[in-house]
């Protein structure tokens, strides 16, 4: 009797845990839930990524114009000047002796050239008398020809003692901001060439360069947008900064591809009324490209990998899972650019990847929405070597 009610509790338990069965599997039967959304369609622009460095629009090495004793020193290290501003002196008093000899010498070239016109004339008169030879007549006209000579010889020679002497005061030849002196007053300096010794150096204020080198590959691109893309939007930023902050316009591409490296020397004008800005500082650039261009973006959390392939998997109308794959571009502000593989009207799963199991598994979609990042740090690039690509959307493109 025992043993036939420990059977019937057997049978009861064993029924009662296939009666729970199925309601213990329902959720794993169940399609998994995910968000999905259609793309984000906007218009978009390019850009490429570049390193160069910042350069002076005008940089004038300052030297004297003569050799010399110097005598003053009439600036600040590190102002700015003004061109035709007073920089150095040169001790006067040799090129004022040469000067006043110039003028002695002018003084008697004077003195012979009356003279020998008084002789011609005097010739002149006794040559209708036949008083004088021919030959004599021409010897004193050709004296007059050689002392106008003399005379012009002469008034060259104060000229250039003049300059001599204007050139023992040493001006800045153009606006900016000078270094510190290199010789100091008291030092005799070579002058007249330009081995001669280096006073300073001015670089300009005002507008500065960026350049930088542009591969072969990039320079073929802008040929084929439409000339060298001169005029192009140029921001940079600097190593300190995370956002490019400077902008300016892409005003020189050199006129030949060197043969040794396969880059092309490009440059950029950047406004820098401060001053901020100083030659020789690196930099990071962006240069956009030729226009605006509509675009699919998706978060870059949607993209998969399938061997070599990127794929985005998208939600059918009966709740299937299919893998595409797709062509991608820069990432702008958060959403990676498609350029190819996916329709505007594929619903593309944007959370809840994990979950959607093998392409043709089946899935609960919940709708959702695509938005960009707003201040997204993927728009500061990585340093490298090869020039990268990056976009921002077109209505946010700067001024100008």
């Amino acid at each position: 009797m025992r043993g036939l009610k420990i059977a019937a509790v057997s049978v009861m338990v064993t029924g009662a845990l296939y009666g729970c069965s199925p309601k213990a599997e329902a959720p794993a039967q169940g399609a998994p839930p995910v968000t999905v959304a259609v793309p984000l369609k906007q218009q978009v622009r390019d850009w490429d990524e570049f390193t160069g460095r910042f350069e002076a629009v005008e940089s004038v090495d300052v030297r004297a114009r003569v050799g010399g004793y110097i005598q003053a020193v009439h600036f600040r290290d590190g102002q700015m000047v003004q061109r035709g501003q007073l920089l150095f002196t040169l001790d006067p008093r040799p090129a004022q002796a040469a000067l006043a000899q110039a003028q002695a010498q002018v003084a008697q070239a004077q003195s012979q050239l009356s003279l020998a016109r008084a002789n011609l004339a005097r010739s002149e008169a006794l040559l209708a008398s036949q008083a004088v030879s021919k030959a004599e007549y021409d010897s004193n006209k050709a004296a007059v020809d050689a002392a106008q000579a003399n005379l012009a010889a002469g008034n060259a020679a104060v000229r250039n003692a003049r300059l001599n002497l204007e050139y023992t005061r040493v001006t800045a030849p153009t606006s900016g901001r000078v270094s510190d002196r290199r010789v100091d007053p008291g030092n005799v300096i070579a002058g007249g060439s330009s081995a001669g010794d280096i006073l300073t150096t001015i670089i300009s204020g005002g507008p500065i360069h960026f350049v930088f080198d542009g591969s072969e590959a990039v320079l073929l691109k802008y040929l084929r947008q439409g000339g060298a893309n001169q005029g192009a939007v140029v921001n940079v930023r600097l190593q300190d900064e995370s956002t490019y902050k400077h902008t300016g316009r892409l005003d020189f591409s050199d006129n030949a591809v060197d043969t040794a490296s396969g880059v092309i020397r490009l440059r950029a004008i950047l406004p820098n009324a401060d001053g901020f800005l100083r030659p020789g500082m690196f930099g990071s650039a962006q240069v956009a490209g030729a226009g605006a261009y509509d675009a699919l973006l998706v978060p870059d959390s949607a993209i998969g990998t399938d061997q070599a392939r990127r794929t985005v998997a998208v939600v059918n109308a009966d709740g299937t899972v299919t893998n595409k794959a797709v062509q991608l571009g820069p990432i702008v502000q958060g959403l990676r650019v498609v350029r190819s593989g996916l329709a505007p009207t594929d619903r593309v799963i944007i959370a809840g990847l994990q979950r959607a199991a093998q392409p043709g598994s089946k899935v609960t979609p919940k709708n959702g929405k695509i938005e960009p990042v707003a201040g997204d740090a993927s728009q500061a690039p990585v340093t490298q070597s090869a020039p990268a690509s990056s976009a921002s959307f077109a209505n946010s493109l700067p001024a100008g």
